[in-house]
């Protein structure tokens, strides 16, 4: 069976905040169907773009299987995604401020997908890679941790702090 390198951001900051952390990834495993590959270290981190609790990050890349419509794929995973998300408590709440800019909330668990393999996806409900990881340390610190050397060079243009 041919897999496809999927990454995942995770983010929490309300409750046990190491048990959101396990919570997701063992939901995540039952609805991929398979364990994650990699894990990365899990951060401590203060809120980006708000005032609130401090979020515990990490990385996880799962391998699933390949399929030839890759969009609607990484949108089947995205849709799993917020079904976790749901199912943990999160509420999506999505507001902008005058200035046009989102504003974020805390949250039980927070799921992005930041690569879907070497595709660049770019959909209404899904932007792959994800267009504001490059500017978050608290995406970028664990993601580099555990992203293969392949990614960091198809990539280069998010990675371009890493790559000489």
């Amino acid at each position: 069976m041919n897999l496809i390198d999927v990454y995942f951001s995770l983010g929490t900051n309300i409750g046990d905040r190491q048990k959101n952390i396990e919570t997701a990834l063992a939901l995540m495993d039952e609805a991929f169907g398979c364990h994650y590959q990699r894990l990365s270290t899990i951060i401590e981190t203060e809120p980006w773009g708000f005032s609130s609790e401090n979020f515990l990050n990490c990385a996880v890349l799962y391998s699933l299987p390949v399929q030839s419509d890759y969009e609607n794929a990484a949108l089947n995973i995205l849709s799993k995604c917020k079904n976790i998300e749901r199912a943990m408590g999160r509420q999506e709440i999505i507001e902008y401020g005058e200035d046009g800019k989102r504003i974020y909330h805390a949250r039980v668990i927070d799921i992005d997908i930041l690569f879907y393999g070497n595709h660049r996806i770019s959909l209404e409900k899904l932007k792959v890679p994800h267009p504001l990881m490059k500017q978050r340390d608290f995406v970028m610190v664990p993601l580099n941790e555990i992203a293969d050397e392949e990614v960091k060079y198809q990539f280069s243009d998010i990675f371009t702090d890493i790559i000489d």
